[in-house]
């Protein structure tokens, strides 16, 4: 059973993330992806973001968590969403981008190529890959869950060859330069 099987860890997270959102991601993002884009938000949490994306694009929710998918459910029942873990991403579904914020840190670094391989395969030729990820270099367990930490050059070398970087920047989350975000493109 995974960290957000359990409801009382989700409702923990919930609170702990108010007031965080996707916002300048997106903004980032809609001046790269054209508005009516198919977009698959992985580990979509409590759909803040999805709902963010969902403004501007034909959206696809996903979570390895069920009762978040629930949750979410109860409040957007014609909602179009998929159970799928970054990992694996078992979907015959193609999309224009895949977007995350936050969300691949909780893989362990040595299944990071396996994910993004399988993001190509999701994706459309041309297609996007938009996700934030929190700097550094090491890999810790807090409550539970798994954090691995990047730099830049790390996680270029670890996505390998068939992107090309269009954007890359870091940011401030909680503290100066505490996260990037990496923005590439399809070969």
């Amino acid at each position: 059973m995974g960290y957000f099987d359990e409801r009382k860890n989700v409702d923990a997270y919930i609170k702990m993330a108010e007031g965080y959102n996707g916002r300048n991601l997106i903004a980032i993002l809609q001046k790269h992806l054209a508005p009516g884009s198919t977009v698959l938000e992985l580990g979509m949490g409590p759909g803040i973001d999805l709902d963010l994306l969902a403004q501007t694009y034909q959206v696809t929710g996903s979570d390895n968590s069920n009762v978040f998918l629930e949750l979410y459910r109860e409040e957007h029942p014609t909602a179009d969403l998929l159970e799928l873990d970054a990992l694996n991403l078992k979907t015959t579904r193609k999309f224009d981008c895949i977007y995350s914020n936050k969300v691949l840190h909780h893989l362990r670094k040595d299944d990071m190529h396996r994910s993004f391989s399988r993001q190509k395969a999701v994706l459309h030729n041309g297609g996007l890959l938009m996700h934030s990820f929190w700097f550094g270099s090491k890999e810790e367990a807090l409550h539970g869950l798994h954090f691995a930490y990047y730099t830049e050059e790390e996680l270029l070398k670890i996505i390998g060859p068939g992107f090309k970087v269009v954007a890359m920047e870091r940011y401030q989350e909680m503290e100066a330069d505490d996260s990037f975000y990496l923005l590439l493109r399809k070969q």
